[in-house]
């Protein structure tokens, strides 16, 4: 008996979310890592000489079903900054944010350590953005829309359509927009689009100071 056309890609699309996908972020988590390992130690060194402080920022945040976890990001604000705090949180951000900092932010480098995440299963490369638990209203409304039971992304669907630049809100519906929508493809658009923003720093709003001179 043959699945309808409609029926059978409703089950494609669950065996790549439930399956497929995992073992996606497992390979290519691994790969890059090992590909990745020179680049990382150079920007290592370079944080290390750059400030004082760990070359690692290490965060609690709320993943999949609520289940916290520590997340791993290159350090790029000084290590006397604000630690349980989003950035848009800040008064002052460029006050705080290192040389060093100000170009991987910009070039979304400093996200390089969620590979650890990712390969540990507790994030994958697209989904929801792990909120710190001080975010409590974009954490009830994933909860209602569906999207607290995926697992947090590297990138997602939030960050290729404005990044720093929704509110709560937006963020919230785009992420049960994610939730309901998981698929290769879709997956696929918004890695080229995340690609596309890197590039043009699109969406970072760490303030409006020129970060080259500071």
């Amino acid at each position: 008996m043959q699945l309808p056309t409609s029926d059978k890609g409703v089950w494609m699309n669950q065996v790549y979310r439930t399956i497929i996908k995992r073992i996606l972020d497992d390979f290519f988590g691994v790969l890059l890592l090992i590909c990745l390992s020179p680049l990382m130690l150079v920007l290592a060194i370079w944080i290390k000489l750059d400030s004082k402080g760990p070359v690692l920022f290490k965060q609690e945040r709320v993943g999949r079903n609520g289940k916290r976890f520590t997340i791993y990001k290159f350090r790029s604000m000084s290590d006397d900054a604000p630690h349980q705090m989003a950035t848009s949180e800040f008064d002052t951000a460029l006050s705080y944010i290192t040389r060093s900092g100000r170009l991987m932010r910009k070039t979304s480098l400093d996200e390089l350590p969620q590979l650890v995440n990712v390969v540990k299963g507790e994030m994958s490369f697209i989904g929801p953005r792990p909120l710190i638990p001080k975010e409590e209203k974009v954490l009830r409304l994933r909860h209602t829309n569906g999207a607290e039971g995926l697992a947090p992304g590297i990138t997602g669907l939030a960050q290729v359509r404005g990044r720093d630049e929704v509110t709560d809100n937006q963020k919230a519906n785009y992420d049960g927009e994610y939730a309901e929508n998981v698929s290769f493809k879709e997956d696929c658009l918004i890695l080229m689009k995340t690609f596309l923003d890197v590039i043009q720093s699109r969406g970072v709003n760490d303030g409006e100071q020129d970060w080259l001179t500071k």
